[in-house]
């Protein structure tokens, strides 16, 4: 069975892949694009990309639910043991590990991780995932940086691009990221979610296809792809 990738509303993402579900950023309370809830989540593992409220959302509850194993950099592990989590496997940007669902490292990513009691969430990172079947990156929350280029030396298949602005890349950096990237295909998210991030995806989207070898897939929450 190909890796399929859903879209859950603003960066939340379901990784399925041969026997493991994922679910990288779970943030469904008081997400307005969300089309599931976080009782109706059943992942083996949660990747957690920086401490931010709308990304570690509903972490807590369904780590304790369903036994997840949670993945993140160190402080938000300690965080999440004090919350009652305990499963986890801290990592940290430049590190990689092989998973029973496949090879995951920590890139970096130029953002904040305050976590949302205040407490210290370390780096952002972005998530570089190798499954049996192809590369996918999760960039998280980040603004445009250079050394993209060397993440694009993986080899990637499928890449999530924040698009939204004024907290991340806008969609022109955006386009420029997918480049440096050398991605074979792009999912945007981080946008639209709220009036302060909204944006004219299909404008993104004919734009990357015209300018980059990349192709643009849009998904609408609740719609998935597969990896290759």
């Amino acid at each position: 069975m190909p890796t399929t990738l859903t879209f859950l509303g603003h960066s939340t993402f379901q990784v399925e892949t041969g026997e493991k579900t994922l679910l990288i950023d779970p943030f469904f309370t008081d997400n307005p694009q969300a089309t599931t809830s976080a009782d109706d989540v059943n992942p083996d593992v949660i990747v957690l990309t920086h401490g931010h409220g709308d990304h570690v959302g509903d972490t807590v509850a369904i780590a304790k639910r369903t036994g997840a194993l949670c993945i993140a950099n160190f402080e938000i592990c300690s965080w999440l043991g004090t919350q009652g989590v305990e499963k986890t496997h801290p990592q940290h940007i430049g590190g990689s590990f092989q998973h029973d669902f496949g090879r995951l490292k920590f890139t970096i990513a130029h953002h904040g991780s305050m976590l949302p009691d205040g407490s210290n969430g370390g780096n952002p990172a972005g998530l570089l995932f190798d499954f049996p079947d192809g590369t996918l990156y999760v960039a998280g929350d980040t603004g445009l940086f250079l050394d993209m280029q060397l993440i694009g030396e993986a080899g990637i298949n499928l890449a999530v691009l924040p698009i939204g602005d004024n907290f991340t890349m806008g969609p022109d950096d955006a386009v420029r990221a997918a480049d440096f990237l050398k991605a074979e295909r792009v999912v945007p998210c981080h946008y639209g979610t709220w009036p302060l991030i909204e944006q004219d995806v299909d404008a993104w989207a004919e734009q990357l296809r015209n300018t980059t070898a990349a192709d643009p897939v849009v998904l609408a929450p609740g719609e998935s792809t597969t990896l290759s």
